[in-house]
């Protein structure tokens, strides 16, 4: 059962270091900017987790490395989502969130995370993720 678990717990970390490692590789940054990295996908994650229903929000959990649904699911308050964000709006609290300044600031801090998530789940999953976002903001969804 340990080996079971220790198996599990590598492989997320596997899996959460290259999501990360993919994020790093689309603006150029060497290993050296982890917490860059991080901080972007935990604020998109957190800010997509607030925008859906919860049901959706869990749905789509599901498909996430151990380890990065913890960051997901971390301060989460199902009771008060789904957040009604707008594009702007969207883009308003991923500079809130994420306290570094990139090229191309926080469009393409959304823009690397979400094409950077896609590439990790369903098809499927992803078009549900997508139905659950305003038009506007669903228009720069991957």
């Amino acid at each position: 059962m340990a080996e079971q678990f220790q198996s599990a717990v590598e492989s997320s970390v596997d899996k959460t270091n290259l999501i990360l490692k993919d994020i790093e590789q689309a603006y150029g940054w060497p290993k050296a900017q982890r917490n860059q990295s991080y901080a972007a996908l935990r604020t998109v994650l957190h800010l997509l987790r607030d925008r859906m229903p919860v049901q959706e929000s869990v749905e789509f959990s599901a498909q996430l490395p151990l380890l990065v649904r913890g960051i997901y699911f971390d301060g989460w308050q199902p009771q008060n989502v789904p957040i009604k964000l707008n594009r702007d709006d969207f883009l308003y609290e991923v500079r809130q969130g994420f306290p570094y300044d990139v090229e191309g600031g926080p469009q393409r801090v959304v823009q690397v995370v979400l094409d950077t998530l896609r590439r990790h789940i369903t098809q499927g999953e992803w078009d549900d993720v997508r139905a659950n976002m305003p038009g506007d903001l669903a228009q720069v969804m991957p």
